[in-house]
């Protein structure tokens, strides 16, 4: 049946107005940043199609975020960087994304379904539901926002390192972004706390991450 309004419905019953569904992508790369997103939807919203950002085309994806951003009443989206997953683990990383994302919902909720994570110290009332972007319309409009969000982030970065085709598997352990990495080493963006990068990274022996100069320097040689 895919997600419905039920949950925001009893929040409403509950007294509150703002309430915003919460939902991050990127946890489990090898590369890139972590990317949250807050969606409060209008009361008794419908859009047609949406769903866990998994289970949905990534051209369906872009046009449902295209929907959800001029529908919703607010929509926030907060950036952890590869820097602060390395430095603070994923979880906590996703947690500062999180929180990124819901400041700066305006207006700000009153309430917030969150996707199985649990944030602590909150001035609002939430609930984590697990898999909630499967029934929460709200968390599945933030899931489509934070994987939109994320994938052009990724392609930007394309650009920047062409040689590990991110556009293609946006920095997740495909066996052609593993070949890649063995072939090139890590660049800027791979994250040195995750086990293969972490190996590779045990095993290069001195040799520094590929940089943008780098890259630059090795296309002069090529030419």
């Amino acid at each position: 049946m895919g997600p419905t309004d039920e949950f925001e419905l009893e929040a409403r019953r509950r007294g509150y107005r703002c309430i915003a569904g919460l939902d991050e992508a990127g946890r489990g790369p090898l590369a890139g940043p972590v990317v949250a997103a807050a969606v409060i939807l209008p009361i008794r919203c419908r859009v047609v199609g949406i769903d866990d950002s998994k289970q949905v085309s990534a051209s369906a994806r872009a046009c449902l975020y295209e929907v959800i951003v001029r529908r919703a009443r607010a929509v926030g989206v907060g950036v952890a960087t590869v820097e602060e997953i390395d430095r603070l683990n994923i979880l906590e990383a996703t947690r500062l994304a999180m929180r990124r994302a819901l400041a700066s919902l305006t207006p700000p909720a009153d309430c917030l379904l969150i996707d199985a994570v649990t944030l602590s110290q909150l001035a609002i009332p939430s609930r984590s539901i697990i898999k909630g972007d499967t029934v929460s319309i709200s968390i599945a409009a933030a899931s489509i926002v934070a994987k939109v969000t994320r994938d052009r982030m990724m392609a930007v970065y394309h650009q920047t390192y062409p040689d590990y085709n991110f556009l293609s598997h946006k920095g997740y352990g495909t066996e052609e972004h593993l070949q890649r990495l063995a072939q090139h080493g890590p660049c800027a963006i791979h994250r040195r706390t995750f086990a293969p990068v972490a190996q590779l990274v045990g095993g290069m022996q001195g040799r520094r991450p590929r940089s943008r100069t780098d890259l630059d320097e090795s296309s002069r040689i090529d030419q």
